[in-house]
């Protein structure tokens, strides 16, 4: 009787110790531990962090804050809402004060913009850091002001990428509550024209065409596509949200930012913004944790809400002479339909897009209280209609330097428009307010916690600390969903097979392919055949600055090398030995601070200029005068008005040589590429050549494909191409398609949808289904 009591004692000890004992396995890394939770969701930490695991339930889990107890937002068990609230009540103020910051650009290595960051207080180049490192200044910035959200401009590779990544999780994961890092990117999927793809070859990310060119697809299943892969990309590189999709309505031709949009059509911007956003915030399979969101899954951050293509004479809001978007034609409510019944309106399970980003714009008297400030300033456009009448309640983060002072009409980087003489925590503060969470570009938490103060004063510490946490809620319900706060790390081996595989290339390069428009094609002079001789002249690239203003010297360049288009078929720096000339050239350019000169500012006159959509001398006879908005502050300007001022494009050079290369050619063909990210007015050439095509910035390799006949051209017109200048001045910029397009030699209208493949014009279920009405 005895043995057999002992028998049972053994037998129910090993049965505890199969059933009873921890289901989870700790495999110990370089960098980080791996803990595998049979069964539930798979943990990485950093030790030297000062994290712990603790066993609840037989399973696995961090203890964040260090207090040997499983609080409410560690359990991965319960729902991101519960998670985040509870962890939102743990903040303090200031540290919720340093989630709301959206850190200023990040290179890695080198940190933010101008002579860049340190790292232990010397330059990069003399520190011997590795890239990976965190500047001086990152460190300060997750330390001592909780930042908590990076947004990347460059980095070196995606190995560093992924290092610099595991590196900032183990800092922030062991400093206070344990919250990671929410790492950014604009996109940064875009082909660069002399790259080369090679089939089953990899590159250093995925290529693909701009927005505007996946717009001419016409396809929302080929920009679902891509947002699944890039988002597969982004989480590899340590991404998890994307600065995109940019859903404004390009209603007004002359936008700086054109190619960034889907276009102007609200029903094609709708369904694509819609794609988009299903694409990279989706996850599946065993990369899902829950309602659509999982490992695979990136934050969506759309942009611009109320629509930022509508400012005044096309230009931008970057700069304070584009600071007032107008609605001549009443039109505000269909520049809210890509936001409202696409990007919160999904598909997918995740509902509705993670994070909203307003743009710049003082969108003029549209507020019926009468307040014009910039969108993100608000309470009409963020809380009244945003929150209230589409009942968002996602992250909603400033566009970048809002709430730095004005510097000039002319100055990159400062934009408080319509609130210039609030201070800077006053800026702050009354963001807070309209409704934002978030301030894009800013690594200081300090005026936020001035901002907290003065609304305790106003309204009572119960009242703003309650607001200060609705705001954390939301930005931590981004973090939670994507699993962040389980694993934030990356194995770099996976990074390095995942980021520009050869699966990946493929698709990038076939979606190039599909974005080149065949608009004319005179006695079928394309397909060109591998026998044909082709002269190629170099191009003139004027002096010029980037995006953000840094110099560009003036160079010439082959558009297409020799060596690449002797691939397809001869060619020869002669033109008398040739049979035809391809001509590439860029549509015309008005210079960065288009539509405004701080030189003809300072003779008296008001520094306003037209910005024209042709390269020859244009004079603004039919411009609007008085403008439509102003600003009668003194040293700004009321009457914005450009009437019969002149301009000439910046590259009127590309111009000169198609005319040219014509002449040259004594009337044998000429081809002309016309790389474009705004509608252009090729009027000006287009009767003196026999075929052209359009790119929005591909590799040159997809239109050497098309021309020599390789793949039949496909791409429809995602706007249209207006007649001359004048239609252009007459159109309002809040309306699309109220333009007349230009008609060419054989009778074709360049009208939205338009396209030729080798058979003549596409005729098709696309361009059915988004026809202009």
């Amino acid at each position: 009787m005895k043995n057999f009591i002992i028998l049972i004692l053994l037998l129910s000890i090993g049965l505890c110790l199969t059933s009873c004992g921890p289901m989870w396995v700790e495999t110990p890394g370089k960098e980080y531990n791996l803990v595998v939770n049979s069964g539930g969701q798979t943990l990485g930490y950093a030790p030297q962090s000062g994290v712990k695991i603790l066993t609840i339930d037989r399973f696995a889990f961090k203890d964040l804050n260090k207090n040997d107890v499983l609080d409410i937002y560690e359990d991965w068990r319960l729902p991101a809402d519960q998670r985040a609230e509870d962890l939102a009540t743990k903040m303090s103020i200031d540290q919720i004060a340093g989630l709301m910051l959206y850190s200023g650009h990040q290179r890695i290595p080198g940190g933010g913009f101008g002579p860049g960051d340190t790292y232990g207080g010397k330059p990069f180049a003399e520190s011997g850091a590795q890239s990976s490192d965190l500047s001086d200044q990152q460190v300060t910035f997750l330390t001592e002001d909780n930042l908590r959200h990076v947004l990347f401009i460059g980095v070196e590779s995606p190995e560093v990428a992924a290092q610099w990544n595991n590196n900032a999780q183990a800092l922030v994961e062991g400093l206070g509550l344990g919250i990671p890092s929410n790492n950014s990117s604009d996109p940064r999927h875009q082909a660069d024209n002399d790259e080369e793809y090679t089939l089953g070859a990899g590159g250093d990310i995925s290529k693909w065409p701009p927005a505007i060119g996946l717009a001419a697809s016409f396809d929302p299943d080929l920009v679902r596509k891509f947002g699944e892969i890039a988002s597969k990309e982004y989480r590899a590189l340590g991404i998890t949200t994307a600065l995109s999709p940019q859903v404004d309505l390009a209603t007004d031709p002359r936008w700086y930012r054109f190619s960034g949009t889907f276009g102007p059509s609200p029903e094609l911007s709708t369904d694509m913004g819609r794609a988009y956003v299903d694409g990279f915030q989706t996850s599946a399979g065993d990369k899902l944790i829950t309602t659509g969101w999982g490992y695979e899954s990136v934050n969506a951050m759309v942009k611009h809400w109320p629509g930022g293509g509508t400012g005044e004479g096309g230009r931008d809001a970057h700069y304070g002479f584009g600071k007032f978007a107008v609605f001549p034609g009443k039109n505000l409510e269909t520049h809210l339909k890509p936001f409202v019944e696409g990007a919160f309106n999904l598909d997918g399970g995740t509902g509705k897009a993670a994070a909203v980003m307003p743009y710049y714009t003082i969108s003029t008297n549209q507020d019926p209280d009468g307040e014009n400030v910039g969108n993100a300033f608000s309470h009409y456009f963020i809380t009244k209609l945003l929150r209230n009448k589409y009942q968002y309640d996602g992250v909603v983060c400033t566009d970048w330097g809002v709430t730095r002072a004005d510097r000039g009409m002319a100055t990159f980087g400062s934009t408080p428009w319509g609130v210039e003489s609030l201070t800077e925590a006053e800026r702050h503060y009354k963001v807070i307010m309209a409704g934002c969470d978030q301030f894009g570009g800013n690594n200081d938490s300090g005026p936020v916690i001035e901002a907290y103060e003065m609304g305790v004063l106003d309204l009572g510490e119960e009242v703003m600390r309650k607001r200060m946490e609705q705001s954390a809620v939301r930005l931590l319900k981004n973090i939670f969903r994507v699993g962040l706060f389980e694993n934030p790390y990356l194995d770099v081996q996976e990074t390095n097979a995942i980021v520009g595989n050869a699966e990946f290339m493929k698709a990038g390069y076939d979606a190039q392919l599909k974005s080149v428009i065949l608009l004319k094609n005179k006695n079928t002079v394309l397909p060109i055949s591998e026998d044909k001789v082709v002269f190629m002249p170099k191009r003139f690239v004027p002096a010029a600055q980037n995006f953000f203003g840094a110099p560009i010297p003036e160079r010439w360049e082959d558009p297409i090398s020799a060596e690449q288009a002797s691939k397809y078929f001869k060619t020869s720096e002669n033109p008398d030995d040739a049979d035809i000339a391809i001509v590439v050239i860029n549509n015309p350019e008005n210079g960065r601070t288009a539509g405004y000169s701080a030189e003809k500012a300072k003779s008296g006159d008001n520094g306003f200029l037209p910005i024209s959509l042709q390269y020859g001398k244009y004079k603004a006879t039919e411009a609007r005068d008085p403008s439509l908005a102003g600003d009668n502050r003194e040293n700004d300007v009321l009457n914005r008005t450009y009437k019969n001022k002149v301009v000439t494009a910046n590259n009127y050079s590309d111009l000169e040589m198609v005319l040219k290369t014509v002449q040259q050619m004594k009337g044998k063909p000429v081809i002309v590429v016309l790389r474009t990210g705004n509608p252009a007015i090729v009027a000006e050439f287009e009767k003196e050549i026999d075929g052209l095509l359009v790119n929005f910035g591909v590799q040159n390799q997809a239109i050497l494909d098309i021309i020599s006949g390789d793949t039949e051209p496909s791409g429809l017109l995602p706007f249209q191409l207006p007649a001359d200048m004048r239609t252009v001045e007459m159109q309002m910029e809040d309306v699309p398609f109220d333009m007349e397009y230009y008609k060419d030699s054989e009778g074709n209208g360049y009208n939205f949808g338009f396209g030729l493949n080798w058979s003549g014009v596409i005729q098709d279920e696309r361009n059915q289904k988004y026809r202009v009405k």
